[in-house]
């Protein structure tokens, strides 16, 4: 299921105008506070979706029925373009546990780069809900690849992922729920993303090592201009 949060009339389209403005995204400081604001929406709309149950509250006057979330978050992000947006989703969830993978381009010419996978520190997934976020997808080279090992982490009663700017959207049979903030999220290269996959790896310790290579080119109508030319 993809929820394209652009498509209803709402303050998000301002900070997503605003990362893709020429003129006003070299301003580091807007650019990442608008990429956090943008978590932090795409968090509290994603709240919705969670299981809830009543809880007994003591308040100064007596006990309060409340409905509050029961699901166990990781949230999960890329290093280090993803950190602003990691932190808009920590600003909402208070008690999330939270995962971080280390990945990088190794570009053989202009358009040919492989996507290595060098580091994750996480804890244990397993049961929990798993949020992964990246603020933009290209290929989805790097967000397939992170996915992959997280599952050596455990394996999650659901996965969500979030994604803010990405290329043209094509065919998904049983993937996550994609969360877009864009203007229309077009392109989703996470087809094999699936709960009952499988990998192999140490699963006794928080840190491991690198976990494979993808091999891609950049898509004709990669998005990664619309975003500062500067670092995150």
């Amino acid at each position: 299921k993809i929820i394209n949060l652009s498509e209803t009339d709402s303050i998000l389209n301002q900070y997503v105008s605003e990362i893709r403005n020429v003129e006003v995204q070299n301003d580091r400081l807007r650019f990442r506070r608008n990429i956090e604001r943008i978590g932090e929406v795409m968090a509290y709309e994603m709240s919705k979706t969670f299981a809830y149950s009543v809880k007994e509250i003591q308040t100064p006057l007596g006990i309060a029925p409340v409905r509050t979330p029961d699901n166990p978050l990781v949230i999960s992000t890329i290093l280090r373009a993803g950190l602003p947006f990691h932190q808009g989703f920590l600003s909402y969830f208070d008690y999330a546990e939270n995962a971080f993978v280390s990945a990088y381009r190794k570009y053989k010419d202009t358009l040919k780069f492989d996507i290595h996978i060098e580091y994750i520190a996480s804890p244990r997934i397993d049961g929990k809900t798993l949020i992964i976020t990246d603020p933009m997808l290209a290929t989805g080279g790097s967000m397939e690849l992170s996915y992959q090992a997280m599952l050596t982490k455990g394996h999650p009663s659901e996965i969500h992922v979030a994604s803010i700017i990405a290329s043209q959207r094509r065919d998904i049979d049983d993937s996550p729920i994609p969360w877009a903030g864009g203007q229309g999220l077009r392109q989703m290269y996470i087809e094999s993303f699936k709960k009952d996959d499988e990998i192999s790896a140490p699963t006794d310790t928080d840190g491991s090592g690198c976990y494979g290579i993808f091999e891609n080119e950049i898509p004709a109508d990669d998005p990664g201009y619309q975003f500062a030319h500067g670092g995150v």
